[in-house]
């Protein structure tokens, strides 16, 4: 009998080990740790990693009556608002990347791809700004067109950020709010026995 619930016991964590390393961890889950000091480029990599928990949670659990849903015919829906942050997003990488920007083809791109790029983008963007003694040297680059880092914080970051504010106002008008346990303030998600 011991050796049963043993191995059923071995069983059963095997099959919840291989799930969760199937899963793939998505960043933005919470905002990372703040760093020790404040720099140019910590305080950047900070407004991104906002926007990015932002975006986690106003994206997240979508169903396609949230994607379709538009308050008019001249608003974008909030799927056409997800394609619009990661154009932001690919923006705001391909500055840290030092990478002039061009058309990415999303035609093939599922929701699911569409967020998890973004999200991805947004982190390796945040680490590159988190670790540079010197932002300035991120341009944005359009053909021949470069333009400051100053840029990116009133353009691409801060549409990003309001477009998440719709999401987050477009789904809970679907009937599907953002979990009620996520803090915007701290960037952590309230445990259920907390």
């Amino acid at each position: 009998m011991k050796n049963t619930i043993l191995f059923i016991a071995l069983i059963l964590s095997s099959i919840s080990y291989a799930q969760d390393t199937s899963e793939e961890k998505l960043p933005y889950y919470e905002v990372p740790e703040y760093s020790k000091e404040f720099t140019a480029g910590t305080m950047a990599a900070r407004m991104i990693d906002g926007l990015g928990f932002r975006f986690y949670w106003s994206s997240e659990g979508l169903t396609e009556k949230d994607l379709t849903y538009r308050p008019s015919e001249e608003v974008r829906s909030s799927e056409e608002t997800i394609d619009h942050i990661l154009d932001l997003s690919y923006i705001i990488v391909n500055s840290t990347l030092k990478k002039p920007n061009s058309r990415v083809d999303k035609s093939a791109m599922s929701y699911e791809d569409k967020r998890k790029q973004t999200l991805i983008n947004l982190k390796t963007a945040a680490d590159i700004l988190r670790d540079s003694d010197d932002i300035s040297q991120y341009k944005i680059i359009f053909g021949e067109n470069e333009i400051p880092f100053w840029n990116q914080v009133n353009g691409p970051i801060a549409d990003a950020i309001w477009h998440c504010g719709q999401l987050a106002s477009f789904r809970r008008v679907t009937g599907n709010p953002i979990n009620p346990k996520v803090n915007h303030f701290t960037g952590k998600v309230k445990k259920t026995d907390e």
